[in-house]
C-alpha cells in the first residue's frame, strides 16, 4: 500500500491518508525462434536475456506509469459557531458527531471578542470535541482577540503559522486553502503574492478555498470587494469551489468571474453562515444566486472525488431545508 501525503505548506504538520493503488506486474514473453528445416527452438524463460542478443543492448523498456488513486473525502462544516448562551452550537456540533470525514471552519469560530475563554467555554464542549480533525479559517470576531493570538493557540499548528492566517494542504486530490480575510489581500500584499507562488506550485487535480467574509452575498454583511484579485487569480488557475461565512444564513451561488459574471470555468461560492450563531435574513438580491435560506442551522457536506464534487446542506434535528448537487472540476487554461 502506498501513502498520499497531506503536507501543510507551512511545514511540520502532516496528515496522512491511505491511497490504494493498483500493482501493474508486466511479463515479457519471448517468442520462439525458427531454426533449420521447421525445428523450432523451445521459450525463453521470462528472467533470460533474449537469444537473438549477441551483445548486451543499450535500450531500455520504458517504465509502467501507474496514475495515482486518490480515495473520496468528505469535508465538512460552518462558520460562525459558538456563542456562550445564545445560538445553539451544540446541535451542529451533534451533526458532526454523525459524519465521518474532515471538519472546516469559516470563521468566527467564537464571538464576541476572540477570547481564550470563549475558545474554552464555548467552543471547546461542542465543535471542540473534533479539533483533532478540523481544518480552521479566522474570521473577524476570532482576529479581535489580539489579532487572532487565542485562535492560533487554540487551533495549535492547524491554523497554520502564528499571525499569518492562511495556509494551505491536501486531502485527497484536492489542494485546500486558507484565507484571512481580515488583512490585505489585494495584488502585490505578502498573502496574495503566497497564495500566487502555492498555486503556481500545486500539481493537484482541483482547489477549494476557504475565506471568512464572502465576495457575494445577499446578506446584510457587505461583500469583501478586497478578495476580488484573490478570486481573480484563483480562477485563472482552475480553481473550483469558495466558502465563506460571515453572514448567517446559507447560500449557494452558480459559477462566476470575480466581477459576478456568470461564467462555467468560475468559481462556485457557499456562504455556510451557520455553523449556530443566531441566524438573520436576505437584505439583497444578489446575481446567481442559486439557493437561500435563514431560517435552520446546519452543515455543508462536501464530498470530493478525483475531477468532480458533491454537496449536501444537512439541517440540525427539527429542520427540513435541504440542497444538494454536484459539479466537476475545470481544467486549467495552458499557461
Amino acid at each position: 500500500m502506498a501513502k498520499c501525503n497531506e503536507l501543510h505548506t507551512f511545514g511540520g504538520f502532516l496528515r496522512s491518508s491511505q491511497v490504494a493503488v493498483g500493482l501493474v506486474s508486466a511479463s515479457l514473453v519471448c517468442s520462439a525462434l525458427l531454426l533449420g528445416c521447421g525445428g523450432s527452438a523451445p521459450p525463453a524463460s521470462p528472467s533470460a536475456p533474449n537469444q537473438l542478443e549477441a551483445s548486451p543492448s543499450t535500450s531500455s523498456t520504458a517504465p509502467v506509469v501507474v496514475p495515482e488513486v486518490f480515495s473520496e473525502e468528505v469535508f465538512v462544516g460552518a462558520g460562525d459557531i459558538a456563542k456562550c448562551g445564545k445560538g445553539d452550537a451544540e446541535a451542529t456540533a451533534k451533526l458532526l458527531d454523525r459524519v465521518p470525514g474532515t471538519v472546516f471552519t469559516l470563521g468566527d469560530n467564537v464571538q464576541d471578542q476572540g477570547t481564550a475563554e470563549e475558545y474554552e467555554k464555548c467552543f471547546e464542549p461542542t465543535w471542540g470535541r473534533h479539533r483533532s480533525r478540523m481544518l480552521p479559517t479566522v474570521g473577524n470576531h476570532d482576529w479581535y482577540g489580539s489579532q487572532g493570538r487565542p485562535y492560533f493557540s487554540y487551533f495549535g499548528a492547524s491554523a497554520g503559522p502564528t499571525g499569518l492566517g492562511y495556509y494551505a494542504t491536501t486531502l485527497g486530490a484536492w489542494q485546500i486553502i486558507s484565507l484571512n480575510t481580515e488583512i490585505a489581500a489585494g495584488a502585490g500584499s505578502p498573502q496574495y503574492e503566497w497564495l500566487k507562488a502555492q498555486m503556481a506550485a500545486s500539481t493537484a487535480a482541483c482547489t477549494l478555498v476557504m475565506w471568512h467574509r464572502p465576495l457575494f452575498t445577499s446578506g446584510p454583511n457587505d461583500p469583501a470587494a478586497h478578495m476580488r484579485d484573490a478570486w481573480r487569480l484563483l480562477q485563472q488557475r482552475g480553481a473550483e469551489l469558495v466558502l465563506s461565512g460571515h453572514n448567517h444564513q446559507y447560500e449557494r451561488f452558480a459559477p462566476q468571474d470575480a466581477d459576478g459574471r456568470p461564467d462555467p470555468r468560475g468559481m462556485r461560492q457557499f456562504v455556510v453562515g451557520t455553523g449556530g450563531y443566531p441566524l438573520y435574513g436576505r437584505t439583497r438580491a444578489s446575481a446567481n444566486s442559486e439557493a437561500f435560506h435563514s431560517d435552520a442551522w446546519g452543515v455543508l457536506k462536501l464530498t470530493l472525488k478525483s475531477a468532480s464534487y458533491t454537496w449536501e446542506f444537512i439541517p440540525v434535528a427539527g429542520q427540513s431545508f435541504r440542497d444538494s448537487g454536484s459539479g466537476t472540476c475545470v481544467v486549467p487554461p495552458a499557461s
